[in-house]
């Protein structure tokens, strides 16, 4: 039998948001059985507390953010993920502004804080969800997410962006997978087009060399990634031959593949728990993914 688990002790990280560019404090913090994940901002209350649930989503705009009354959590998926892919049933996080900190764009921060202390094992056995019918759910840009019933789970996800860079990428997450080591590292990614219209209209402010793949997957020119080297406030970037600007080397050829299974399974976390299942995904991202959790919770 699986005995739940909390952290030993209080983790805290500290940084920018992606979106908004704000600085928060967040502090993980071990919490009792049964608790599950639960933030609280503690700039509004000592009782604003935002329970990881999927009926709590309010918006899926670019990361999944999570509202309960007047408080509101943003880019919640990497550290969901973090807790659930190093098997942690219980915290209560901390954070005194709206939007958690990207930090390196990855889990990575969290795994290399917490994993070695350990884990606090908890009197009570893990609640593992599982399912008497298969969930499956199907979007307009033929995204999908199906999730069905097995004794042993698995994700399994393929990434399609029509993309000359990225082509089809294919990532798996089970029992052979040491999350730590080969999800939890891989950083979110965006391409050139896109994050000059964000800067542009102010919707990335808290983007830097440090936390993002950037894939040029249309030609640009030296003036476009000088500008982008300025906004970034670095030496100059360069477009590599591969396709990605010169911010980053790849930890894996498929890390793309890769960070979107860290967000599938931040997202999933949203069912209330850990999965006994078999998750199959598509061209997914956080509006399908929280949706498929809210329809798991609805058929609890």
């Amino acid at each position: 039998m699986q005995l739940q688990q909390t952290l030993k002790k209080c983790y805290s990280f500290e940084g920018k948001g992606l979106h908004t560019g704000r600085v928060a404090k967040m502090t993980i913090k071990p919490a009792p059985a049964d608790t599950g994940i639960r933030f609280r901002r503690t700039d509004i209350g000592e009782d604003a507390y935002v329970p990881a649930l999927a009926e709590n989503v309010s918006s899926t705009a670019r990361s999944t953010t999570i509202s309960c009354g007047e408080a509101s959590v943003m880019t919640i998926e990497h550290v969901l993920s973090a807790l659930t892919g190093m098997g942690v049933d219980n915290a209560i996080i901390d954070i005194d502004n709206v939007e958690v900190p990207i930090l390196d764009g990855s889990a990575k921060p969290y795994i290399d804080a917490i994993w070695h202390d350990g884990f606090e094992t908890q009197d009570a056995p893990r609640r593992y969800i599982e399912l008497k019918e298969a969930v499956e759910i199907h979007n307009e840009k033929g995204s999908i997410v199906r999730i069905e019933s097995a004794e042993e789970f698995s994700y399994d996800i393929k990434i399609d962006f029509n993309s000359r860079v990225l082509g089809i990428q294919h990532a798996v997450w089970d029992d052979s997978t040491v999350y730590a080591e080969e999800i939890g590292t891989c950083r979110t990614f965006v391409f050139f087009h896109e994050l000059e219209f964000l800067f542009n209209n102010g919707l990335v402010k808290g983007g830097d060399v440090d936390n993002a793949i950037v894939i040029v997957e249309h030609p640009v020119t030296d003036e476009q990634v000088d500008r982008m080297s300025r906004l970034f406030d670095v030496p100059a970037l360069k477009v590599r031959e591969d396709g990605y600007l010169s911010n980053l080397v790849l930890r894996f050829s498929n890390e793309c593949a890769r960070h979107k299974l860290l967000d599938l399974i931040g997202d999933l976390r949203l069912c209330g728990g850990f999965l006994k299942a078999k998750v199959t995904a598509e061209k997914a991202g956080h509006g399908i993914n929280t949706t498929a959790a809210k329809a798991v919770r609805a058929s609890l």
